[in-house]
């Protein structure tokens, strides 16, 4: 058993190794346009993200198995060890290609880091404890949305684009050096273990796949979808050969629980509609009300603020309602308050964005909070790692697939509605410009985003009837303890 003192420590190495890994999306974001400008590298801007997002996904399954095997230290310090290397080439790369690649490096580190902070917490609390302490993390996760725009553009102003990702240099030689000295892993090591590198190579097959599809999917629809056909035969070779490995990458038996089934769903369900309102809120303010970007973008931290609060009433939930009770009327909830924004026309309604996107955000809270304890409660002890890490994958993976899946949707419903002679014109207008366009150009490119914006969310609306179908086919009504 750690001392409480030891556990202190963990747990604010834990606390930075989550808003390093987590405020390295949103600081890189803002830092995007210095980067490509100084690295000349337009034609491969997407990739500066997507290579990081795919090892991640790929190592993520890969660690959760390694760490229910040789135990948790070592491999969560070989994941700071590589996300504080490829943050450092990365800062020094000379040119596109080099930063593409420290940026896969650095994904192979938050592969590691981002499931094993949740599988080290419940190596050390309770289920009663874990809700409080999964708080105080939520609130690194809060702290990056927050802060992680402000602090990219300031490094970017002062000093230079290499110093987003010198910052993790030192948070990540911390977390490393705290780990070392006050985490005692009593984790035994499994014996006679082969690891299974045919699995290994079929997922990562699938996912990169996957991943490539949704990326083509908004500007070569036909080529997207093929790709995405070959991710669902790379996934179906990964099953079967899960099922006959000794040793298989994800035990398949972990899935015998369909309460536990429904909260990797529900997880992944709900990562896709977060995304949706993270990327589309600023624009629908921006395009239709010609909100600034700060404004826009601060509808966003209604979210994070509520999730934040909301997520530390999970336990005392927990203690008096069933998950299933909880996560339907929560989602309910939600989906509701979705609802309007398909009546919301193009005259100014600022105040509705921020109510939707704190009910969104409290909500997250406590159905995703509720997801990670959950799924960690259900498996037996040596599969806990792996149901972090499947959890984590999910939640990666739902937002990377819905992302592609809304721009698609957004991109094909202005090529459709909108003149083709007008359409270049909507990026203009989506930034908040509209000198040179006349007013009834102006009404025809609003009206056709407006249209757009309210398909999205439809979207979205099919996502929460999916997920609270999900929920009431949950067969456990009881209270869990």
């Amino acid at each position: 058993m750690q001392s409480k003192n030891n556990r202190l420590w963990i747990m604010l190495a834990i606390f930075v190794a989550t808003f390093m890994t987590s405020v390295e999306v949103t600081i890189v974001t803002t830092a995007l346009p210095e980067i490509i400008a100084a690295l000349h590298g337009l034609k491969y801007q997407s990739w500066i993200m997507s290579s990081y997002l795919l090892t991640t996904a790929i190592s993520t399954l890969i660690y959760g198995k390694l760490a229910d095997t040789y135990g948790r230290k070592l491999l969560f310090k070989l994941g700071v060890v590589l996300f504080t290397v490829g943050s450092l080439l990365s800062g020094l790369a000379p040119n596109i290609f080099g930063l593409i690649l420290a940026r896969s490096l650095q994904g192979c580190g938050a592969g590691a880091v981002i499931p094993l902070t949740f599988t080290i917490i419940a190596d050390l609390y309770s289920f009663k404890e874990r809700a409080r302490v999964l708080a105080f993390t939520n609130t690194a996760w809060g702290l990056s949305a927050l802060i992680g725009p402000l602090l990219g553009g300031f490094l970017v102003e002062r000093l230079s684009w290499h110093w987003v990702f010198f910052v993790n240099v030192p948070l990540g030689v911390f977390v490393w050096l705290v780990i070392t000295i006050f985490y005692q892993d009593r984790y035994q090591q499994s014996a006679n273990f082969n690891f299974d590198l045919v699995g290994c190579c079929w997922l990562a097959a699938s996912l990169t796949c996957l991943l490539l599809g949704i990326q083509l999917l908004q500007n070569q629809p036909i080529l997207g979808s093929t790709v995405i056909i070959l991710a669902g035969l790379g996934s179906w070779h990964f099953i079967r050969q899960e099922k006959k490995a000794a040793y298989p990458l994800l035990p398949l038996q972990i899935f015998n629980n369909q309460t536990f089934n429904v909260q990797i769903i529900t997880a992944t369900i709900l990562s896709g509609v977060l995304i949706g309102y993270q990327v589309y809120f600023p624009i629908w303010l921006q395009s239709i009300y010609q909100a600034n970007a700060t404004k826009a973008g601060l509808v966003v931290t209604s979210s994070s603020v509520m999730w934040l609060a909301t997520s530390l009433a999970v336990g005392p939930l927990l203690n008096k309602f069933s998950p299933r009770r909880i996560a339907l009327s929560v989602i309910f909830l939600q989906a509701f308050s979705y609802l309007s924004l398909l009546f919301v026309g193009s005259q100014p309604n600022d105040w509705i964005f921020y109510l939707i996107a704190a009910i969104s955000g409290g909500g997250m809270g406590i159905v995703i909070t509720m997801n990670i304890m959950l799924s960690q409660q259900l498996v037996t002890k040596k599969l806990i790692a792996s149901a972090s890490a499947l959890i984590t994958l999910g939640r990666s993976l739902g937002q990377t697939v819905m992302t592609g899946i809304y721009g698609a949707v957004f991109n094909t419903i202005l090529s459709l509605d909108l003149p083709l002679s007008l359409q270049k014109n909507a990026n203009q207008v989506i930034s908040g410009r509209r000198t040179g366009l006349t007013n009834h150009e102006l009404a025809i490119i609003i009206n056709s985003l407006l249209l757009a914006l309210h398909v999205v969310f439809g979207v979205v609306l099919v996502l929460f009837i999916l997920v609270l179908i999900c929920n009431w086919l949950d067969p456990n009504h009881h209270r869990l303890s």
